[in-house]
């Protein structure tokens, strides 16, 4: 659907870390789906970057979803992330899209190593 130069295409799912006591005083992470949002994929630049172990690349993303209150679950926030298939961004910052409110922007990075 194309709304306002918005093209909703991409149907991405929605995820939130939930943390469970591992009965040795920590925990384990694990990723819950929170929903499916259709979502507008925005690529910027990448980069790379040189470890000890492997060459880390990344490129800088913005999705762009419909916009949802405060506090709902469909609401992306930071520390969250979106999957597509065996593609994972993860959710850095959220900010309003356009000036009529009804989308959200969410800069994301997807990293993968090579």
């Amino acid at each position: 659907m194309r709304r306002g130069g918005v093209l909703l295409y991409r149907k991405l799912t929605l995820e939130a870390v939930t943390r469970q006591p591992d009965n040795a005083g920590g925990f384990t992470e694990a990723w819950a789906a929170l929903g499916m949002l259709w979502a507008d994929i925005r690529a910027g630049l990448g980069r790379e970057r040189d470890s000890a172990a492997a060459t880390l690349s990344y490129v800088p993303y913005r999705v762009i979803v419909r916009a949802a209150p405060v506090g709902a679950p469909s609401r992306p926030v930071p520390g969250q992330r979106f999957v597509d298939g065996a593609r994972v961004f993860s959710i850095h910052a959220v900010a309003d899209y356009g000036q009529d409110g009804r989308f959200l922007q969410c800069f994301c990075k997807e990293e993968r190593a090579a």
